[in-house]
């Protein structure tokens, strides 16, 4: 009925449209020159839009509002009313005001003489308005000649040291982004350079056209510092030069929280306690809850170096990797001169989190009729032995009962008991690893053993792991890497029916062998790259306009395993045992794997998009195996794979496991090919709604 109603209210949009005024109902932006300025990437200048469409069609929102009646002072309206959207009303200024912010985005590219022109339809007895915008980008200012204007030579040494890099290319467009660009390269080369106080400020472009021409003599200057702001003393009177700085000091607070109320650090100095300790000053507050030894191994920046941002970037790094803390600031202070050296005291503030921490989950189940639970325990310890080592202890318990008939079956349920410990530590560790390498490899380094006993009707299982595992990520959280030197998996049965693999398998040495005593020891590497930096914007106005719209996603791992084992075996002529090689009487597996993934979405606006994946995966046994263990086989289904079907029901290829008297079998295949399109919309309120398609199969 609500869903009837909404229709039926969205038949009059203009409800809430006083006399006079125009719903504005349709606004599209044109571009005779489509090939070279996209439409859609003009769009984002446009002041005003229409009320949204869910689907690209229904103004759901607008519907949502106009189920509210006139009188704000009752409780339903105004709620129905924070639920939906207020109807848009055309506004001439904001249309004037987008003409010019087309105008101008227009001219950044280059199109320095490109026309907008405004096609208005007002119609009254509607009382709807629509809106068309045709660019007429013209011929674009091409760049003939590039000079530029650096009299500090110091400067000047560092910004011809490479000029490949920067977008300033003879014949190119006289692009406004690209030189904004170029004055963000060219700022983060000289504050690594120990220009501390230059900002992208003191460079500008003069840009020299001829009348009648569209090629432009482009002119980069660097301009001198302010009076008494970033310039060099004992030249200020006749030749002022940006000023180059050094480190004087690092000092670390560790209770940043004691800064508050704007306490100073040197008077907290005089009042906490304070640890010199190699080239870097702790002020410790309530507890010495981090060893020194530790801030000063993540600390990148050297008293007496020269100041360089990236230094500061690579302690950030360092330092968000410590589990302990919260957060992490650095404060860069002018400290003076010394021996006529310009000075820096570098603060690095922290913030920590709680030490410990413990979480439970709770769940039933009811599978037709047979009830379940399932519980779990999560312990956490963030700073074992004051090094912001990270244990982490789960526990889980999984139970369900069973009805009908259990005859010749060992268990009358299922059971699972489930448990891992880990502790991972914020450094390269390795034997005999030097400092050096620790400091230069920032990584993480993770021990993990894991226990799961499972009992269900047909079989008991065990399945005991162990891993070594390195992990590292930047600042900027767009690169993953995760290594994992050694990942051990034990997989045994001490129980089953009589003629379990007979009745399951008769024929299918895959299923008999992911239900046979296996042992697994891989290798693996992953990596994940993804574009989500913060999007790139102007605000003008008091608006802000997005001009990134696609964030994309890369994964790629690659898995191998039995290699070590294998050529140990061959070395030690070890003897086979039904044509395998075994460890400890149990046989070890041999693999190759490889996976790779791609999505992309793209954002039309901030409240709708259109998401796309397409991911792939093969795996190879050999040498020591013929078929890829259980555990290693890709699968179908779920959430995150094809929707039409639950979780390793789907495949492989058309095998239908409804109709196999063994379908408790979970369903795996050794190649993998899968992708998606779903378009997401913000619907009202805080519903959302997504329209997808699925195809893929192992």
């Amino acid at each position: 009925m609500i869903a009837v109603g909404l229709i039926f209210v969205s038949c009059s949009a203009t409800r809430h449209v006083r006399q006079g005024e125009y719903l504005l109902d349709k606004v599209s932006v044109v571009s005779e020159d489509g090939d070279e300025v996209s439409s859609t990437d003009l769009t984002g200048y446009i002041r005003q839009t229409p009320n949204h469409k869910v689907l690209g069609f229904w103004k759901l929102q607008l519907a949502t509002y106009n189920l509210s009646g006139n009188d704000s002072t009752k409780w339903y309206n105004r709620w129905v009313r924070r639920m939906g959207q207020p109807p848009v009303i055309y506004d001439e200024q904001l249309t004037e005001a987008s003409v010019s912010q087309l105008k101008q985005a227009m001219v950044n590219r280059g199109y320095l003489e490109s026309e907008i022109e405004v096609e208005r339809s007002l119609n009254p007895s509607t009382k709807k308005a629509s809106v068309v915008y045709r660019v007429k980008p013209g011929t674009p200012h091409l760049l003939r000649k590039i000079n530029y204007e650096v009299p500090d030579t110091t400067i000047a040494s560092i910004i011809f040291s490479d000029t490949t890099s920067l977008e300033l290319k003879k014949g190119g467009k006289f692009d406004r982004d690209n030189l904004d660009a170029v004055r963000a390269i060219l700022t983060r080369r000289l504050r690594d350079n120990g220009y501390y106080s230059f900002n992208k400020e003191y460079i500008t472009f003069y840009a020299d056209t001829a009348e009648g021409s569209k090629e432009v003599d482009l002119t980069l200057v660097v301009r001198p510092p302010r009076q008494g702001l970033g310039m060099r003393t004992d030249t200020a009177a006749t030749h002022p030069r940006h000023t180059i700085y050094y480190i004087r000091n690092v000092i670390f607070i560790t209770d940043g929280d004691d800064l508050e109320g704007g306490r100073r650090p040197d008077k907290l100095a005089t009042e906490t306690d304070t640890v010199d300790y190699k080239n870097i000053i702790v002020i410790y507050g309530k507890d010495h809850y981090i060893r020194p030894s530790i801030l000063e191994e993540k600390n990148f920046i050297r008293p007496g170096e020269l100041y360089n941002v990236g230094d500061i970037d690579r302690t950030y790094e360092a330092l968000s990797r410590l589990s302990i803390l919260r957060s992490v600031d650095i404060d860069l202070r002018p400290a003076g001169s010394v021996a006529g050296l310009n000075m820096l005291d570098a603060v690095i503030i922290l913030r920590r989190q709680k030490k410990q921490a413990i979480s439970l989950d709770v769940e039933g189940t009811n599978s037709e009729g047979d009830l379940g639970f399932g519980v779990g325990v999560t312990y956490q310890h963030r700073n074992l032995n004051h090094g912001s080592q990270m244990l982490t202890s789960r526990m889980r318990v999984n139970y369900e009962s069973l009805s009908g008939n259990l005859n010749g079956l060992i268990n009358d349920r299922y059971t699972e008991y489930a448990g891992e410990v880990a502790i991972t530590f914020p450094r390269f560790e390795f034997p005999f690893s030097s400092r050096a390498m620790q400091r230069r490899l920032n990584v993480s380094t993770e021990f993990a053993l894991s226990f799961n006993y499972q009992e269900r009707p047909e079989y008991t299982r065990i399945i005991a792991g162990g891993a070594w595992k390195y992990k590292w990520v930047n600042r900027s959280n767009t690169r993953r890497h995760n290594f994992d030197l050694l990942d051990f998996n034990y997989v045994y049965l001490p129980k089953r029916t009589l003629g379990f693999l007979d009745q399951i398998a008769p024929d299918n040495p895959l299923l008999r062998y992911s239900y046979e005593d296996h042992f697994i020891m891989s290798m693996r590497y992953s990596y994940i790259y993804n574009n989500k930096r913060p999007p790139v914007s102007v605000e003008t106005d008091g608006r802000r306009y997005i001009q990134k719209k696609n964030v994309y996603t890369i994964r790629t791992a690659f898995e191998t395993a039995g290699n070590l084992l294998y050529l140990g075996s061959k070395i030690f002529r070890a003897k086979r045992h039904d044509g395998a090689y075994e460890l400890f009487g149990i046989r070890y597996s041999q693999y190759v794997k490889g996976e790779i993934d791609y999505a992309l979405t793209h954002n039309y606006s901030p409240r709708q998009s259109l998401a796309f994946h397409v991911g792939a995966g093969v795996g190879v046994p050999y040498g020591n195996s013929e078929v890829l263990p259980f555990e290693k086989r890709f699968y179908g289904g779920g959430a995150n794979g094809v929707r039409g079907w639950s979780v390793r029901t789907l495949g492989p290829g058309r095998y239908d496991s409804r109709n196999s008297v063994s379908d408790f079998i979970n369903q795996c295949g050794d190649i993998r090919l899968d992708m998606s399109v779903e378009f997401r919309s913000k619907l009202f309120w805080v519903l959302e709604g997504a329209a997808f398609i699925d195809a893929g199969n192992i």
